[in-house]
């Protein structure tokens, strides 16, 4: 999986006023009079949302800016980072979308080239594309959770893989977490969405 670490738009004073009326720094101020950090990332994102119609991306920009400009860190001193959630509906059953996953000849039909999997707790999920990961825990056509390592990530980003049913469908939804830049969260969310693309084509295709 190529990632291309890009942010979907440019994150400055001057962008931010444009696409929402105020700057980043205007907005700083107003989230301080609403309670600063206190409330919490969601309850502040919610009001940028709600209340001020600032739309999901800037407002998730702008909460992960505030957090680390007033120095609301990680216990790690690392910014609590961006979040993101790729998801697909396929039409297949949970142990088959998991099973997508479960070998290295399977993964280089979707995922990328080359790949050297030992899928096992402690195990590794490397290949071409330069993806590194270690893999935490294994619950098979449920869940699968990892660290990821790859080459060029700021910091290693806990990944769960998750396949739940739904009628006769599995929906597969990636949550990957503590992405440090918007051009992370943003490329690694292009880039999932573009593999989960892939898995749903190769797995329905082989129905």
């Amino acid at each position: 999986m190529k990632v291309e670490r890009k942010a979907d738009f440019a994150v400055s004073e001057a962008s931010c006023k444009s696409a929402t009326g105020h700057s980043i720094a205007e907005w700083f101020k107003s989230l301080d009079r609403q309670g600063g950090v206190a409330l919490g990332r969601r309850a502040l994102g919610r009001w940028l949302m709600d209340d001020r119609q600032v739309d999901a991306w800037w407002a998730t920009t702008v909460v992960n800016e505030y957090e680390i400009a007033r120095g609301d860190l990680a216990k790690d001193g690392r910014p609590k980072g961006y979040s993101i959630c790729p998801t697909k509906s396929i039409k297949a059953s949970p142990r088959t979308c998991f099973t997508a996953f479960a070998t290295a000849t399977a993964l280089d039909a979707w995922f990328g080239p080359g790949h050297d999997l030992d899928l096992r707790a402690g195990g590794h999920w490397r290949n071409a594309d330069g993806n590194r990961a270690i893999i935490r825990t294994i619950n098979a056509g449920k869940n699968i959770r990892l660290i990821a390592e790859d080459e060029g990530l700021t910091l290693p980003a806990p990944v769960e893989i998750k396949f739940t049913p739904s009628a006769a469908n599995c929906t597969v939804m990636v949550s990957v977490e503590r992405l440090q830049t918007r051009a992370e969260a943003d490329g690694y969310r292009r880039a999932w969405g573009a593999a989960l693309d892939r898995l749903k084509s190769v797995v329905e295709s082989a129905r």
